[in-house]
């Protein structure tokens, strides 16, 4: 196959993907929709028994409709993860093909377009693989709408054709640096998603909309133990690989970059986190406030210091134009 012809795969695959996951969000949409209405039955019934119905008159029918209910979420619940599956998939390919379309053949995190597709594919996998461990399948409409909403903004604004890479990035330590920046970036936003749950739960303990997503308890439990995987995964990316990989392109370990900065600021963040809940038992609210705020730290750092910075020695900071992706071969090629 030709390097433009693995780049149309490319374009094809991220554009599958993103379909697919689509789909996915609107079946994990309707598993929502049935738990609310279950969660509404509840309290309506609930409402009967306190007006003065008899217990026991008021809960056959609420049982009855709870079991249909609950066949249902259940379907789209096991779609909604087997859509997302198949999208995954297809989203690795996107990426595996954009390094393949490259000459040489390289690793696809040359630029935003491709860093941005890497991190939102982490992001869903890691939802993929965890999805049974921590019992994350309240997380689907979150995860998907993130992913959507992140290919969609790569694709339209942040497009780069396929190029080889800068004699900066051209390095082992860039494999290392960023394999190890997108698994953290994947760890601390889902994370984060259970930070945000956590706060509209204590917020609005007994909205309807909200039926779906655990105690919490258990919200509390889940965010933290992701952010004590990802912080240590950061740490070596931040202040071990980059730092190397620093000193290997530019000749100094530290530079002052922008990016470099506000990494740290990401970090010392996160580490008061961990550390308060360590030792000051920082728990619940206060703990995922510091949570989102790390997040925002580490999101800012991603996207936001592309159009407020132009000092950034890291070439794949550079905004790209907005640009369609060509999903087929064009006749000017």
């Amino acid at each position: 196959m030709s390097d433009h012809t693995w780049g149309v795969l490319s374009n094809q695959a991220i554009t599958a993907a993103g379909v697919v996951y689509f789909l996915a969000l609107l079946c994990a949409l309707v598993e929502w929709s049935a738990w609310q209405s279950r969660a509404r039955a509840a309290v309506a019934a609930k409402e009967l028994v306190g007006a003065g119905a008899p217990a026991d008159e008021t809960a056959a029918e609420p049982n009855a409709a709870d079991a249909v209910r609950e066949q249902r979420a259940a379907l789209f619940g096991r779609l909604s993860l087997l859509l997302t599956g198949i999208a995954v998939v297809c989203h690795f390919g996107a990426l595996v093909a954009r390094g393949m379309a490259a000459d040489p053949n390289r690793v696809p995190w040359g630029n935003m377009y491709e860093f941005t597709i890497s991190g939102s594919f982490v992001v869903a996998a890691a939802y993929v693989v965890l999805h049974r461990r921590l019992k994350l399948a309240w997380m689907a409409p979150w995860v998907l709408g993130f992913t959507v909403v992140v290919l969609m903004l790569a694709v339209v604004g942040l497009y780069e054709p396929v190029a080889p890479l800068t004699e900066a990035l051209n390095s082992y330590w860039l494999v290392i640096h960023v394999i190890a920046a997108i698994i953290a970036t994947g760890g601390f936003t889902l994370g984060g998603i259970a930070a945000v749950a956590y706060l509209l739960k204590s917020r609005f303990p007994d909205a309807a909309l909200l039926a779906r997503v655990p105690e919490l308890d258990a919200l509390d439990r889940v965010s933290y133990r992701i952010h004590a995987f990802a912080f240590p995964v950061w740490t070596f990316g931040v202040l071990i690989s980059g730092p190397i990989w620093a000193h290997e392109a530019w000749g100094s370990y530290w530079n002052w970059d922008p990016k470099e900065v506000w990494a740290f600021i990401t970090w010392v963040v996160y580490a008061g986190y961990l550390h308060a809940r360590a030792t000051a038992g920082w728990k619940g609210k206060k703990a995922a406030i510091v949570a989102l705020i790390g997040l925002a730290t580490l999101w800012f750092n991603f996207i936001g210091i592309n159009y407020f910075s132009s000092t950034s020695q890291h070439s794949y900071a550079a905004p790209a134009a907005p640009a369609v992706v060509e999903l087929t071969e064009g006749a000017s090629r």
